[in-house]
């Protein structure tokens, strides 16, 4: 008997996805259920974004993790929630503004003392950590901020991972700018993960997967 041919719709195909998906710990719950009021919540991860990358945490032993725009910080907490107690989260950004909102979640959760947030511009961060002597040393680094500096912040990002380490870029489709051609009057950012994107691709140094999740997720290991 022949495959059928039509796998759905994008939106079905979503929807039956996330009907699917195991339930969020209560606390990621409770934030996320926060932010669906806030005029900027849909900035926050996606669900199952979170739930692919806490899984790969968890399978791979990961306990050093980098975090690129921590906003409201529920990214941050599912990686302290997906490593040992004795991990640790750098978590990145530059103001206070959204991350107040996230810690007492952190505190709630029982993983404050695993996040270590610090506010500052994150190509600072990174180089800093590199001046510290961390350099390949760190698990997985999350990229979900600072798009203008992305091409640095992969890097960096590339000194500081141990081989086999692993970075996520998130928003990998530019909110769809990126699925279309070219065009003169882009975002300024949009071009900047455009050319990324092709870089990551050719990179020797990286084996690199882009997953249809959420915005789109650009993983690469560590060769």
């Amino acid at each position: 008997m022949a495959c059928p041919k039509d796998y759905g719709t994008d939106e079905e195909r979503r929807a039956y996805i996330n009907s699917h998906m195991s339930e969020l710990h209560p606390v990621m719950k409770k934030l996320r259920e926060l932010m669906e009021t806030h005029p900027r919540g849909f900035l926050i991860s996606s669900p199952n974004t979170a739930m692919i990358l806490s899984n790969v945490l968890q399978l791979a032993g990961v306990k050093k993790c980098i975090e690129v725009g921590v906003f409201t910080g529920y990214s941050s907490l599912a990686w302290a929630l997906s490593i040992p107690e004795d991990g640790k989260v750098v978590a990145c950004d530059i103001s206070t503004e959204f991350t107040d909102i996230g810690k007492p979640f952190w505190k709630e959760a029982g993983v404050d003392h695993k996040i270590d947030l610090r506010i500052a511009p994150a190509v600072d961060t990174l180089q800093s950590l590199i001046d510290a002597g961390e350099s390949g040393t760190f698990d997985f680094i999350y990229v979900d901020g600072d798009k203008l500096n992305a091409d640095v912040i992969y890097e960096l990002s590339l000194k500081l991972l141990r081989t086999n380490g692993i970075i996520a870029f998130d928003n990998s489709f530019m909110h769809g700018y990126l699925l279309k051609p070219e065009e003169e009057d882009e975002r300024q950012d949009v071009p900047v993960i455009r050319k990324l994107n092709v870089k990551i691709q050719q990179d020797p140094r990286v084996t690199a997967v882009m997953l249809d999740v959420g915005d789109g997720v650009y993983m690469c290991r560590k060769n």
